[in-house]
């Protein structure tokens, strides 16, 4: 391979990894009759991004409470959750 095809494939790889970032960064779209609901996410199962990685599907373990994901509207007070993030 000669240098101007590795710099070409190496640009291609960069832009790809763009891309790839920004679809994975698009939080889960909330349904009607749902709201956010923090600390009841189970690994892997969050529904968006925090300050620790880029977005949903990221969490590392169950009931992180800066993970949020939604739920049935009523229920997250039910489910041991915060309506609210932490501060």
């Amino acid at each position: 391979m000669n240098h101007q095809a590795r710099i070409q494939a190496a640009v291609a790889g960069i832009v790809a990894l763009g891309f790839a970032s920004l679809v994975a960064a698009q939080p889960v779209p909330q349904k009607a009759g749902t709201e956010k609901c923090y600390g009841v996410a189970k690994a892997g199962k969050n529904d968006c991004g925090t300050a620790k990685h880029a977005c949903a599907g990221m969490a590392k373990t169950d009931n992180d409470p800066a993970e949020w994901k939604y739920v049935a509207k009523g229920t997250c007070d039910k489910m041991g959750g915060k309506m609210m993030a932490p501060k």
